[in-house]
């Protein structure tokens, strides 16, 4: 009933995927795979964590003053205001 349908298997991607099914058996540390692990592995993660070090050491003295509790009571609700946090800092 489901005659006819029969696949043509291609060369290549049978190749393709032999080699790569049996990738950990016939890897070879080389110069080149050495650098690939040097700079993906150990220079990338490295230099952005050192980013993200230094973004926080940049915003930090505007975390603290929004960490600091500049509320206004009014009426019994709390309302924060954002202008009060800047002028009085003079960050801008």
């Amino acid at each position: 009933m489901g005659g006819g349908m029969e696949t043509n298997k291609n060369k290549f991607i049978e190749d393709w995927s032999s080699a790569r099914e049996n990738l950990e058996h016939n890897f070879r540390w080389s110069l080149r795979n050495l650098a690939l692990v040097g700079l993906f592995g150990i220079a990338l993660p490295i230099f952005v964590y050192k980013d993200i070090v230094r973004e926080f050491v940049i915003l930090s003295p505007l975390i603290s003053v929004f960490e600091s509790t500049y509320l206004i009571f009014l009426n019994g609700n709390i309302l924060i205001s954002w202008f009060l946090v800047f002028m009085d800092h003079s960050l801008f």
